[in-house]
């Protein structure tokens, strides 16, 4: 299996991104150790109360120093409307239009990383008002037009005619949609058949410890065994065969390396089919 998959905007997508939300002062230790062991693919957010995104940029910085290429790499970053920051510590200002937060955003988040272009700017989550939704999407496309975001999506939103709406309307389509992948939400079952219908790459989140029924089940534990790997890889290499591409933040070595390897075997219809049904998904 490639362990990439190309957007509807062109952009070369790892199947597997590492996570690196709530890692603190670990972040960028743990940045280039993901590099080093394989991961291509980063994910934070210019979120100080969830995120060290200027940490992240140390890790990329360690890791172009050991060869590593920016342009091997694919940089996801998010901005994150005023109510989900730290009113004391936002990455903009909060009086300013919000328009001018998504330029101040991205230009922190530039700096922090290092880099002058993004792969992918995501809208961490709807604003208030669909007025405001669309005004920060709209803003966001001018920023691909600018060629300083290769392409944009959406994340932590769960409701079917928002997304709908927002696709109708958007000159630029979302290239993804991010979010929790769990029960709660019926594995947003209707939200991932509209995203199929219409090439809209969906990313999940909290992947492993919502669905922690599936990986202690019987099912996958004897899939796991008779593959010689770990039920987590075994995990991630079901839902990447359908078409569901798991953020990974794990923080251990042995780990990193035993789910990067979900590109060296594959699951038969059946197998994936017993997996599914655990969930069920």
């Amino acid at each position: 299996m490639d362990l990439y998959y190309t957007s509807p905007a062109g952009v070369k997508t790892p199947k597997l991104i590492y996570g690196t939300a709530w890692k603190k002062e670990r972040t960028a230790d743990l940045v280039a150790l993901a590099l080093k062991k394989g991961f291509r693919g980063i994910d934070t957010a210019c979120q100080p109360k969830h995120y060290n995104e200027y940490l992240v940029g140390e890790g990329l910085k360690r890791a172009y120093a050991e060869g590593i290429k920016r342009e091997d790499l694919f940089l996801q970053t998010k901005f994150t409307p005023f109510p989900g920051q730290d009113p004391n510590n936002a990455p903009y200002d909060p009086s300013a239009p919000l328009a001018e937060q998504i330029h101040q955003s991205l230009k922190a988040s530039l700096k922090n990383l290092n880099t002058e272009y993004l792969d992918s700017l995501v809208l961490h989550s709807p604003l208030q008002t669909w007025e405001q939704t669309q005004t920060a999407w709209q803003t966001m496309e001018a920023l691909v037009e600018t060629g300083a975001v290769k392409q944009i999506g959406i994340s932590n939103c769960y409701d079917l005619v928002l997304l709908s709406e927002l696709f109708r309307c958007a000159k630029i389509k979302p290239a993804l949609l991010q979010n929790r992948f769990y029960k709660e939400t019926n594995y947003d079952k209707d939200l991932r058949g509209f995203c199929k219908e219409n090439h809209i790459f969906y990313q999940c989140f909290w992947t492993l410890n919502a669905n922690m029924h599936i990986l202690s089940s019987t099912v996958i534990s004897e899939i796991a065994q008779k593959k010689g790997k770990t039920v987590a890889a075994v995990f991630f290499r079901c839902l990447n065969q359908q078409a569901i591409h798991p953020l990974y933040g794990t923080t251990s070595e042995q780990h990193m390396e035993d789910d990067l390897d979900i590109c060296n075997f594959s699951l038969s219809e059946e197998e994936c089919g017993l997996i599914q049904a655990c969930g069920p998904y």
